[in-house]
Parts: C-alpha cells; sequence; structure tokens
C-alpha cells in the first residue's frame, strides 16, 4: 500500500522458539504448581478436606425407624428374595451358593458425600448406587458361605469422619438406630438356629463394634456367631475388644471371633488415623493412645503373620461398574506391621484410583485379599458346624 510503513522482517523459526519457550514456561509453572499443591495438602490436607465435606447445616434430628418396616424389601440393598440382589454378584469362575448354610448381616462403607445434610436419606439414589457397588465387591466374597442382608441405614455423610462437632455423634447415632432396626428384623427372618456371620467396612465396620458391644457381648446370640469381618476400622486389643464380647480370631480355623485390618502400601502414612485414634477413648472406657491395633492377615487368617504374595488367592480386579472383573492370584502379599496395620509393599499396579493419603488403600480391603476371604468364610464356617 503507497505510503505504508515497511515491514520488519522476521527471522524464520523465531515464532517457533518463542512458542517453545511459552510452552516451556507453561510446563514448569504447572510442575510448580502440582509440587505446591502437594506440598499445601500435607499442611493443609485435613483442613481442605473439612472445608469440602463438613456439612455446614445444622443436624436434623429424625424420628427412628421402628425395626417392622424393615420386612419391606425396598428397605434392604440386599436380601435373599431381592431381584437383582447386587451381593449375588461374583467374577467369572466363581458362584454363589444356591442354599447357604448361613446368614449374614453386612454393613456397607459410606456411600453419601452431600454435606447438604448430616445424614443420607434412605432413597438417595446417589448413595444408594454406590452402596450396591460396595457390596459387588465387598459381600460378594461372603455369598458361597451366606445369604447376605444388607440394609439402607441413614448413614452419616462422609464429613462427619472429619470433625470433631457434635453434630457428627448425633448423625453416627441416628444411623445406628437404623442398624439396630434392621438387625432385629434380619434376626426375626432367618430363625432361632441358622449360624451368622457379621462384616462391615469403615463405617460400617464402627457400626459393627457398637452391635457387637451392646447386642451381642453377654447375649445368647454369640453362640451362633461363626466370625466377625470388622474391617477397615481399628479396634483397641486393650481399649476396644474386651468390650466386644468375642476374642481376636488367633489362628486360621477359629470360629466365633474377630477378624480386622486396613491395608496400606508402602511407604506407608497411617498418620492421619492414628492422630484421631490416638485421641479418642476406647469402649472400655480406657484411651486408645499407644494401644495396639487387631491385625489379621487377610490371606492367613492369623494375626500377625507374614505371607508371600505368592500365598494370595486372589485379588478382585473390577471393572468400574463391576460389571465384569478378573481374579488375579498372586499379586499381592500381607503383612503385619507397627501398631497393626496390613503391608501389602509397593503400590499393586493394576490399582490406582481412590487410593487414601499415605497410601492407603482402604477402599479395596476386601477386595485385595477377596478369594482368601472367601475362603476364610467357608473354612470358618465349616469348623463352627464341626463345633
Amino acid at each position: 500500500m503507497v505510503g505504508a510503513a515497511p515491514k520488519t522482517a522476521v527471522a524464520p523459526g523465531w515464532s517457533v522458539c518463542n512458542l517453545a519457550r511459552k510452552f516451556l514456561y507453561l510446563v514448569a509453572f504447572l510442575i510448580a504448581m502440582t509440587i505446591a499443591a502437594a506440598f499445601a495438602y500435607r499442611l493443609f490436607g485435613a483442613q481442605m478436606m473439612r472445608a469440602a465435606l463438613v456439612p455446614s447445616a445444622a443436624f436434623e434430628p429424625l424420628p427412628g425407624v421402628p425395626s417392622a418396616r424393615y420386612a419391606d424389601a425396598k428397605m434392604w440393598v440386599a436380601r435373599p428374595d431381592k431381584p437383582g440382589n447386587p451381593a449375588r454378584w461374583t467374577p467369572a469362575g466363581h458362584q454363589p451358593a444356591a442354599d447357604p448354610q448361613a446368614a449374614l448381616f453386612f454393613l456397607h462403607p459410606t456411600s453419601y458425600l452431600d454435606r447438604s445434610r448430616w445424614n443420607a436419606p434412605l432413597d438417595d439414589a446417589v448413595a444408594n448406587e454406590r452402596a450396591a457397588l460396595f457390596l459387588r465387591g465387598q459381600a460378594s466374597a461372603f455369598n458361597e458361605s451366606a445369604a447376605i442382608w444388607a440394609p439402607r441405614y441413614r448413614q452419616a455423610t462422609f464429613g462427619a469422619f472429619l470433625t470433631t462437632q457434635g453434630e457428627a455423634q448425633q448423625a453416627l447415632d441416628l444411623a445406628y438406630g437404623d442398624v439396630t432396626a434392621a438387625f432385629d428384623e434380619f434376626l426375626r427372618e432367618i430363625g432361632p438356629d441358622r449360624p451368622i456371620i457379621l462384616a462391615g467396612h469403615s463405617q460400617g465396620a464402627l457400626h459393627l463394634m457398637r452391635l457387637l458391644r451392646s447386642r451381642v457381648a453377654g447375649q445368647p446370640i454369640a453362640r451362633r456367631i461363626v466370625a466377625a469381618y470388622v474391617v477397615g476400622w481399628p479396634i483397641s486389643r486393650t481399649a476396644d475388644l474386651p468390650a466386644l464380647g468375642l476374642p481376636e480370631c488367633a489362628n486360621a480355623d477359629q470360629s466365633g471371633c474377630i477378624l480386622s485390618w486396613q491395608s496400606f502400601a508402602e511407604p506407608a502414612d497411617p498418620s492421619l488415623i492414628l492422630e484421631t485414634f490416638d485421641a479418642s477413648t476406647g469402649l472400655t472406657g480406657a484411651a486408645r493412645r499407644g494401644t495396639a491395633i487387631v491385625c489379621t492377615n487377610p490371606i492367613t487368617g492369623s494375626p500377625g503373620a507374614n505371607a508371600p504374595a505368592s500365598a494370595n488367592r486372589g485379588t478382585l480386579f473390577p471393572t468400574a461398574d463391576f460389571k465384569t472383573a478378573r481374579i488375579g492370584a498372586g499379586q499381592v502379599g500381607a503383612r503385619c506391621s507397627g501398631r497393626g496395620f496390613i503391608l501389602i509393599g509397593p503400590p499393586p499396579t493394576d490399582i490406582g484410583q481412590y487410593v487414601l493419603p499415605g497410601n492407603n488403600y482402604h477402599v479395596f480391603d476386601y477386595s485385595l485379599f477377596w478369594a482368601n476371604v472367601r475362603a476364610d468364610a467357608a473354612r470358618r464356617l465349616v469348623n463352627f458346624r464341626a463345633r
């Protein structure tokens, strides 16, 4: 164009170098942000989780659920006569028993993550779907030995475990009220003589401890308990166990006893659990600080024993929707360490999602040892009936 200033020549490749430099700056920035985020989580992770998950709403007192309401199949995530029972799911190569000898009362872990209220509504579709997934991955291990009953209950939301607010205990008490109502109906349904297996995970294990103390310890029903799998929640050997009415399982053949474990890959950092545990009082009224924790090796069925990966009968590796899964034998070992945590060695390559801080494999406490739990329940049932 006439009168226009001439354009400055641009050296070939300058724009490419400039873009490359900017890209490297971006990568460096993202790396720095990632490191900063990890560092911040280490320092402030608990505070961040509390801010995101602890309800800000007031606790809502609600009337208890009468046990008769649990006569309705809709009040159960799983029961033997329920169509589409998720607890009867099995991976290829395994089948549920057509007429199992025992009955299992199973309490699923926390599946309600909403912070808008302290307790899950019984009809919350998302929480109920998650609970069904948990049953496929956890309770299914028992379906060769037991008919499985798993109640819906107004579980405390996840944030209740991240605070010392009084509302958290109120939420747990409300949930436990539903558990006892469901247990009463379970006992009516199965009759007076059938062997019973008790099992739970995480929040479910916490409620199971209360159930053992209040409804099993010192009661005739204790003679019907094949075993109690109190998994994913710490039990102090001195401050909790004496109040539960059953002893810790001392060997793989024992029945009428308690098994418990919490799984970590190495390097393990259970400090988040121990901080809360050591600041609490046990069921006997004694302090839990510094006490040993019940640790059953789920591969051997014994406390304190070490087991190589080759002894693991099979880890459950499901797809996200649990429509298909494979059992991988000989891939994960286990040993009790420290105050009572199961160490599984380096992080398994096929399990990456949902690992909690500190290499905590809490979500996978059952599925890491799925085939061993299955064999353990069957073996203890045989010995229970022989006894």
